[in-house]
């Protein structure tokens, strides 16, 4: 019998869909959770996936929870027992950490026969659907507000991969406002662009899988700093969440060694229109005084 008094049945008898769902589930089945069970799903998310893979007396433990609600919440998540839900924890664990060589002889392993066209706009259709399925609308509004409001410096930050999608978001933030940059990743370069951060300011951050150090270190010391921290991630969920006011998951796996950051871009262009509309005539003024540059200097050829 669960806490309000009505039995609950398992959604299935085996580790229902593995890792990336696991996360999602806990975050949206709130509602269906009794306060202690809410307590305990904070808790593993807070500490996500670590919480998970102690035992389930040390799980309650440290959730100030009682051992039998563990057991409830994983049965109510579908699981047979705690070691299932151990199971799925752990596949999420490799998820996170799989390399690009391990994805490729995945994929490869599961390949059909149909064009890698068909096959990768397939997977990217799916991971449009899964991701803007969990974009909080409001949230992104609200994070589209800090970036638009000139009274705050906007510093974007990336990883390996990821520093593209910061620089090709800081392009385009410094057509339509001032005091907007781009934090190098040299490591040499990173200390100098810390030392103007305010409280107040914004740091896009944008980190997938392999999480960067360095890039949880620099939106670590940003927020110590006041910095309001907006993450771009993946399904997994980079640590950087913990120290993110708005937190945004893309669905970023392909039949690729790589992982695709097509959802990613979706929701930086969506952020880059929003501000420019929140802007208005500003944005505008200034993207008016850049085509006068642009022609006095002759920037752009000339069509024939």
């Amino acid at each position: 019998m669960a806490e309000d008094g009505k039995d609950v049945e398992p959604t299935g008898d085996a580790v229902p869909g593995g890792g990336p769902s696991l996360r999602h589930r806990l975050e949206k089945e709130g509602g269906l959770f009794t306060p202690s069970e809410r307590r305990l799903a904070e808790h593993l998310l807070r500490n996500y996936p670590v919480a998970g893979l102690t035992s389930i007396t040390t799980l309650a433990r440290d959730a100030g929870v009682s051992t039998p609600t563990v057991a409830r919440l994983v049965h109510k998540l579908g699981f047979r027992g705690y070691p299932d839900f151990q199971d799925a924890l752990r596949e999420d664990v490799q998820e996170m950490l799989a390399s690009p060589l391990a994805r490729h002889e995945r994929w490869a392993a599961e390949a059909q026969e149909s064009h890698p066209l068909n096959r990768m706009a397939d997977a990217a259709l799916a991971n449009l659907q899964a991701t803007l399925s969990r974009i909080d609308h409001q949230e992104f509004d609200a994070a589209c507000d800090l970036v638009a409001d000139r009274q705050r410096t906007v510093f974007a930050l990336g990883g390996r991969i990821t520093h593209a999608i910061a620089d090709y978001l800081v392009t385009h933030l410094r057509i339509m406002r001032p005091a907007v940059r781009l934090v190098q990743e040299a490591a040499h370069s990173w200390p100098p662009a810390l030392l103007d951060v305010r409280a107040g300011d914004v740091m896009v951050v944008f980190d997938i899988r392999r999480y960067e150090n360095q890039v949880l270190e620099i939106a670590s010391l940003a927020a110590e700093q006041g910095a309001e921290v907006i993450l771009f991630t993946d399904q997994w969920v980079s640590p950087a969440a913990d120290i993110a006011r708005h937190r945004f998951s893309c669905h970023v796996d392909v039949p690729s060694a790589w992982d695709s950051s097509l959802t990613v871009l979706l929701l930086v262009e969506t952020m880059i229109a929003s501000v420019q509309e929140r802007l208005g005539e500003e944005a505008a003024s200034r993207m008016r005084g850049l085509e006068q540059l642009y022609a006095r200097t002759r920037f752009f050829r000339r069509r024939p």
